[in-house]
């Protein structure tokens, strides 16, 4: 699978995307199926779990901070390509926002979250960046078959 992350592209992944040696996402489109699966864990500011998604659905929520979204099988046959969102129920911000954007390949479209050290990833149209750690502007790379790591 190609993922794209702003404008970098990561070329032939295993859809898993690890943040500071942590694997913290994973995104999975199933061989005949129009669907597209998130797998999350989710922390706050200090670094605490507070949250995980699992192939879309909330298996673990404090406070019902979080809320998913998700184009169904159905659905994604008639309108366009399948997408899954999850949102802040207390902000109203978008934490994360993948679609498919091609035959195997999604596109992380815009999300703000921390990782399990607290610290906060960006990503737009434009970049991925962890907070005072990395940024990555108009990258292309391959990772043979493995996952993404940064940080």
């Amino acid at each position: 699978m190609e993922l794209l992350l702003g404008s970098n592209s990561f070329r032939n992944t295993n859809g898993i995307l690890k943040l500071q040696g942590k694997e913290q996402l994973v995104l999975e489109m199933p061989a005949g199926e129009r669907q597209l699966f998130l797998t999350m864990d989710l922390y706050d500011p200090e670094g605490k779990h507070v949250a995980h998604v699992r192939r879309n659905q909330l298996a673990f929520n404090d406070k019902d901070r979080f809320a998913l979204s998700t184009s169904s099988n159905i659905l994604a046959l008639f309108t366009g390509p399948a997408w899954v969102k999850v949102t802040d129920t207390t902000t109203g911000g978008t934490v994360l926002e993948a679609t498919v954007a091609g035959q195997d390949k999604v596109s992380l479209v815009s999300g703000k979250f921390h990782t399990h050290k607290g610290q906060l990833i960006e990503i737009t149209p434009h970049v991925c960046r962890i907070q005072g750690v990395l940024t990555k502007f108009n990258e292309v790379c391959d990772v043979q078959g493995g996952m993404i790591e940064l940080g």
